[in-house]
């Protein structure tokens, strides 16, 4: 177990963002923390892990020997009180908690993403490929991602800037819809490409 302290004798609380823990390609697997630090808190969200766009519902996991344990826990619970808008629809709640042993088919994204990658590479973007998630962060020509998001939009097609998410330079496409949506997206983005390179 780690258990290191930080400058000062005062131990780090790990907060660990997990739900794209499962969706990984290539056999590649991405550690859970709980096991192996103990000042650690977990969240989660099946929105991600089981493919249910839309619903902002997951959870939030503690290692029981935590540290102030008690403390923080009834911290989370006040939160939860006063930010009571985040709660679930209780339908929702009562299907995912059968919904434990459920897993979503990572081959479909895989196969989505490699249409993607193809397509882009074709067209001459550049990017690293993805391991997991279901996002690719290409380079914008340029070197400008807001007005090459911008630029994207004039052929009906949705991106982000790059910059929100700690990467300038760069924006971020979502493969998961469906493979129709991608294959018809790309002799746009190559349209895109081109028209903006010139």
């Amino acid at each position: 177990m780690l258990n290191k302290k930080s400058s000062g004798d005062r131990k780090i609380v790990l907060i660990s963002d997990e739900p794209y823990r499962e969706i990984v390609y290539d056999n590649k697997t991405v550690s859970p923390v709980l096991g192996k630090y103990v000042n650690a808190i977990v969240v989660n969200s099946y929105s991600k892990s089981l493919s249910l766009p839309g619903e902002r519902i997951g959870y939030v996991a503690v290692n029981p020997d935590v540290e102030n344990y008690n403390l923080l826990m009834d911290g989370l619970v006040l939160s939860n009180r006063i930010l009571g808008f985040v709660n679930a629809p209780a339908l929702m709640q009562r299907i995912v908690a059968k919904l434990n042993d459920a897993t979503v088919n990572v081959n479909i994204y895989k196969k989505r993403r490699d249409i993607l990658m193809s397509g882009l590479k074709e067209a001459g973007f550049e990017f690293p490929e993805p391991e997991g998630a279901f996002y690719l962060f290409c380079k914008a020509p340029g070197g400008d991602d807001i007005a090459f998001v911008k630029h994207l939009q004039k052929y009906n097609i949705l991106a982000v800037p790059g910059v929100g998410f700690g990467g300038p330079g760069y924006f971020r496409i979502a493969y998961c819809v469906s493979e129709k949506v991608i294959e018809k997206a790309i002799p746009k983005f190559k349209e895109a490409f081109a028209s903006y390179s010139s």
